[in-house]
């Protein structure tokens, strides 16, 4: 058991509100742009914002959805300690950031698939292992230029380099290798109608501009 219950329970409710804060839509309506629900693929993140046309708010979207994943994490791996904090309420906080990404109740609990968040929280656990699959990514998206094909690439290699990290690069824990898991499989969920469209080959590549529904 955790030493103090309460700290937990705030912890990973308030981790759930910051994680359900929907920076596509927010910086959207800072700019003025369309609303990132109405175009493109409508998913609230930063690679349909990108169709927009507006870089910048594309970054921004890109910028603080990470943030939202990582700082809820570092946070309790920091401080966590002084309260009787371990490794589990690391998890914990690490997936209700995330599920608050997903299903946001500030937003009708429609959300985005979660790269974003899930990349910020991997730096938060661990840096290298963030670092890694922000590798990943890039270098699928760069050869292929599809950001759904990298996501995919990089949700499935998450959990094998946690583990492969073990005893080189940092000790592994039952806990966070399991909220890695899990979130690498709720991003594979919600990338289905991706896949369907990457086999069919009508998958948008990045860059591509928006078209309203």
């Amino acid at each position: 058991m955790f030493a103090d219950s309460s700290v937990v329970v705030l912890l990973t409710l308030g981790a759930y509100l910051v994680g359900s804060l929907s920076f596509a839509v927010i910086v959207s309506r800072l700019m003025g742009l369309d609303d990132p629900r109405t175009y493109g693929s409508q998913n609230p993140g930063a690679t349909n914002v990108l169709r927009s046309g507006n870089k910048q708010a594309a970054v921004a979207t890109l910028l603080f959805d990470a943030l939202k994943g990582y700082f809820p994490v570092l946070l309790v791996k920091l401080y966590g300690p002084a309260f009787g904090l371990d490794d589990r309420a690391v998890a914990l906080v690490a997936i209700s950031a995330f599920i608050g990404h997903l299903w946001p109740v500030f937003f009708a609990f429609k959300g985005g698939k979660g790269v974003a968040t899930a990349a910020g929280i991997l730096f938060g656990v661990e840096p290298l292992l963030g670092a890694a699959v922000m590798g990943t990514w890039l270098i699928v998206a760069f050869f292929f230029r599809y950001s759904s094909l990298a996501a995919l690439a990089a949700s499935l290699f998450a959990p094998a380099y946690y583990l492969f990290g073990n005893q080189i690069a940092w000790q592994t824990s039952d806990a966070e290798l399991l909220a890695v898991a899990v979130m690498s499989a709720l991003l594979l969920m919600r990338h289905k109608d991706n896949i369907a469209r990457l086999v069919s080959g009508q998958e948008t590549k990045i860059g591509a501009k928006k078209e309203a529904s």
